[in-house]
């Protein structure tokens, strides 16, 4: 498919210079332990990044699915805090492949900051040496524990969101789906900033951003295979894995989808938001003219990463009951 990407807004094209080394080397077996520990080294601990900043932050090791090695979580809450408040049920991103939970805790603890919540941050089993169902089952094991346990963590148990950007926004519509499905935890909202939801990577703008931006068709592709290997494209696909495949999108908490008009989820993003609506769900979706692939982490000062933290929170204060306090 020949087609013409969607241009990057010219106010950032000079930070997509410097995130995008054209000597980067592309993701293989070969290569991802070198990028995971490259990664990994990039974000300190969540103590060590949340400074004095007033909040608690817990380490610790909960139970995993059936069978499967216990889970490392990171726990941010507020200081002193007494009562229930909402929680925030975090997922990584990173391809399926790649990533840390570190990795998110400035997003938490702003979080954490400016709404009087509790962030539980989820680690879980990467592909391709723990291909699917091990990534969306641990995060959802994860889940149910926030949930079995939020009188010890002061959250309040009917207020809670589950979160993730890219991969961890594709793990969120995962667990999502598995909550339902299973009568697990009841959701307040999920909140799936340019999620990963779709395997068969035939969207136009799939084809758009071959070899180029923050999250290329190249790095995607590597991605899906490395969790579903021959499975990709199949009808083999489990909708938990790639959650465009699930055929009923109906009774869902409400999702906030967020999507950059130049980056390769575009359209599978757009399009999730419009099946929720077919089914009288509810969805609310943005679309952020000129933004690549994980905008608001690469160019936060930008105004328009600025607008959509706004948003977010906006979200957030409604999903959770918040507005007003």
């Amino acid at each position: 498919m020949s087609t013409t990407p969607v241009p990057f807004d010219p106010d950032i094209e000079p930070a997509l210079a410097q995130v995008t080394q054209p000597d980067a080397p592309p993701f293989t077996p070969e290569t991802i332990p070198a990028m995971r520990a490259g990664m990994a080294a990039m974000f300190p601990p969540a103590a060590v990044q949340v400074g004095d900043a007033p909040v608690d932050v817990v380490e610790r090791t909960i139970p995993g699915p059936d069978g499967a090695p216990d889970l490392e979580i990171t726990i941010i809450s507020p200081r002193g805090l007494t009562g229930t408040v909402p929680g925030l049920y975090n997922i990584h991103g990173g391809g399926m492949m790649v990533g840390h939970r570190n990795m998110d805790v400035g997003r938490l603890l702003a979080l954490v900051l400016e709404l009087n919540v509790v962030a539980v941050n989820v680690e879980y089993r990467l592909a391709p040496e723990h291909p699917d169902p091990a990534p969306v089952e641990d995060c959802y094991a994860g889940l149910v524990w926030m949930s079995k346990n939020a009188a010890e963590l002061n959250v309040d148990p009917n207020r809670i969101v589950v979160m993730g950007g890219s991969a961890g926004g594709g793990l969120s519509a995962g667990v999502a789906l598995l909550a339902r499905d299973r009568g697990g935890p009841a959701l307040a909202g999920q909140l799936l900033l340019c999620p990963m939801i779709d395997d068969t990577n035939t969207t136009v703008a799939s084809h758009q951003y071959k070899g180029i931006g923050t999250w290329t068709r190249e790095a995607n592709l590597a991605g899906w295979f490395s969790l579903l290997g021959d499975k990709v494209g199949t009808d083999a696909v489990s909708p938990y894995a790639a959650p465009t495949r699930a055929t009923d999108l109906s009774n869902l908490p409400p999702a906030f989808i967020e999507v950059g008009s130049a980056e390769p989820f575009r359209d599978e993003d757009t399009q999730y938001a419009l099946r929720i609506w077919e089914t009288g769900g509810q969805a609310e979706l943005h679309v952020w003219s000129g933004a690549f692939h994980g905008f608001d982490m690469y160019v936060p000062e930008w105004p328009v990463s600025k607008i959509a933290l706004e948003t977010r929170n906006s979200w957030f204060r409604r999903v959770l009951g918040l507005e007003g306090e």
